[in-house]
């Protein structure tokens, strides 16, 4: 047991309090992952995070149990995916191409690199470059692996301290991708805005650009390869 706002809470009580948590960060994390991912799957995950952190939070540390929990719960569920391995080595390949194909026109021009020069350095034509885009949005978690976000530096951490340490860090790193953010093309920007702040889905941000599902797709694909692309020259 541990104290909590004056009582004593429970591990199983403080279990059976959060699984609305695990359920809504499931369904959150699935609207952005292919169709063969379960929700199911990633409930299972999340409950095992959610039991973890029940085990290890301490409330003396100064963060909620909620904000430390939902941590733990989103790092399972991730670490779980890329255990599975869903994405295949060709996604992976394309993935890293993309990326590093922006970085060195970027680098030579000085300005962001179109579609078109994109493509064409790649060798390969708009609708090839377009179905890699489309294939490799399947892989959202890049960003969680290659960019220093707040959720791949705390999900294996192991005291609140830790995560209030993290979170300064954390701060930082949102002060500097914002200012990589700034850079980006408006479009691709606008997009990303109403993905990961409005939570709009693809269908719901198309209608609001007038553009297909689909094309709404390429460009954050393109968008989240540019910016992996900018991070590693900050």
């Amino acid at each position: 047991m541990f104290k909590a706002k004056g009582y004593f809470i429970h591990p199983t009580q403080l279990i059976e309090l959060h699984s609305d948590l695990v359920r809504k960060i499931a369904f959150h994390l699935l609207a952005r992952l292919p169709p063969s991912v379960e929700v199911d799957d990633l409930i299972q995950s999340g409950m095992i995070g959610l039991l973890e952190s029940a085990k290890k939070y301490d409330s003396s540390k100064g963060a909620s149990f909620e904000t430390y929990a939902g941590i733990r719960i989103r790092g399972a569920m991730l670490d779980d995916l890329r255990k599975g391995d869903w994405v295949p080595r060709s996604v992976h390949k394309n993935s890293r191409m993309i990326s590093a194909t922006i970085a060195t026109i970027e680098k030579k021009t000085g300005k962001n690199a179109t579609a078109t020069e994109i493509a064409g350095e790649l060798e390969v034509s708009i609708g090839e470059y377009q179905k890699m885009l489309r294939d490799v949005r399947c892989a959202t978690i890049i960003p969680y692996e290659d960019l220093p976000t707040l959720e791949s530096g705390m999900s294996n951490l192991g005291s609140s301290d830790d995560v209030v340490f993290h979170s300064v860090s954390a701060n930082q790193f949102s002060s500097k991708l914002s200012d990589i953010i700034k850079e980006l093309p408006e479009k691709e920007t606008l997009v990303l805005s109403l993905y990961y702040d409005e939570e709009l889905n693809l269908k719901e941000i198309g209608s609001v650009l007038g553009v297909s599902e689909s094309r709404v797709s390429q460009i954050h694909s393109q968008a989240l390869h540019r910016l992996k692309s900018k991070s590693k020259m900050v």
